[in-house]
């Protein structure tokens, strides 16, 4: 449980730096999209950067609340977060491919380079601001 004085709002206070990264990124991707592959490919790499975003958004939120709520909860939310995730992913991956969408292509590279901004920013994050912060 959270001790009374505790700051509830520090599992949070890296989202506003993670998604004002992963938005410059999705505006790149799609600038480099539309330069190499036109519109659609421009809306794939977008929407490929989107679909990371949303998807670590939601595991942090959740976690989050979790970890507030009880800690013990934050395993079986984790894995189950984890195996849903995954799962509509690769569902949503096969339908589109299954439709046979050029953009399908850019829309992977997108989620590849959501995935490494996202974990990046993160990783400088925590080594640099919240470890300043909490005196480490």
């Amino acid at each position: 449980m959270v001790e009374p004085g505790a700051d509830r709002r520090w599992r949070l206070r890296h989202l506003p730096v993670l998604l004002a990264a992963s938005a410059a990124l999705a505006v790149v991707a799609a600038v480099v999209g539309a330069a190499t592959g036109g519109a659609t490919a421009a809306l794939g790499a977008a929407a490929g950067v989107g679909v990371t975003v949303l998807s670590y958004t939601l595991t942090t939120v959740v976690l989050a609340r979790a970890d507030q709520v009880n800690p013990q909860l934050l395993l079986p939310l984790g894995l189950g977060l984890y195996v849903l995730k995954f799962s509509l992913l690769g569902g949503v991956l096969v339908a589109v491919a299954s439709t046979g969408w050029p953009g399908l292509i850019p829309l992977c590279l997108g989620i590849v380079a959501g995935v490494a901004v996202w974990t990046a920013v993160h990783l400088w994050w925590l080594t640099t601001v919240h470890a300043r912060r909490s005196g480490s």
